[in-house]
Parts: structure tokens; sequence; C-alpha cells
């Protein structure tokens, strides 16, 4: 009897050759996948670390300065469920583009009050 798996012949380059953390980066679209994703991450904690300093400014108070990261960090907690539900509905491609344009909008205008603010001061 012939042993099928000594025999099957390898699916891709990388069954043959040695795999490293970095080898999912190879690929062109889980590298700009990646990128991306951590572009969004860095742009969300800036977001996250301005909006706490600026209520440090506005009201030095600890309950207002823990409420804005609560009403930051809320949202993924009460909508996680239903965008996982709804991303396996729809495309997965135009739900991330308008999530993420969504954030972007709203950074916007969060920035563009924030200066506007600090103008008239």
């Amino acid at each position: 009897m012939v042993n099928v798996a000594a025999v099957r012949e390898p699916l891709h380059d990388s069954e043959t050759r040695p795999s490293s953390a970095w080898s999912p980066l190879a690929h062109p679209v889980f590298r700009a996948l990646w990128l991306a994703s951590c572009v969004s991450n860095v742009g969300t904690w800036m977001h996250d670390t301005s909006a706490a300093w600026l209520m440090t400014g506005l009201a030095p108070s600890p309950l207002m300065v823990s409420l804005m990261q609560t009403a930051t960090s809320l949202p993924f907690f009460l909508l996680a469920l239903p965008a996982g539900a709804l991303a396996d509905i729809i495309d997965k491609r135009r739900f991330l583009i308008a999530v993420e344009s969504a954030i972007f909008v709203v950074s916007s205008t969060f920035a563009a009050l924030v200066r506007k603010n600090s103008a008239l001061e």
C-alpha cells in the first residue's frame, strides 16, 4: 500500500519554504490590509488621546474624563455583534470603506469644532 501523504505534491511555495512571523506580509493583499489596519488603529489612538486631553482642558474633573473615555469605547462594545452580523450579510469591502469613511467624517468634524472653538478664545 502506498502512503498518499508522502507522495502528495506541495500546494504552494509556502509549504516548501520555512515559515516565519513575517511570511504573511509577502502577500501584497494581506500586506496592504495589514498596513491600512495599522494606520487606522494609530488614527483611533490619536483620536482617543486628543479627546481625553481636550476633556481635561474643558472640565478637569476625573469623572468627566472617565465619561469621555467611556463614550469613546462604548460603541465598540454595543455595536460589535450587530456589525459582525451585518458584515456577514453585505459586501465586506464596501462595509469597511463605509465604516472607515464615517469614522473619518466624525473625527474631522470633531477636529474642526475644536479648532473653531480654540480660535474663538
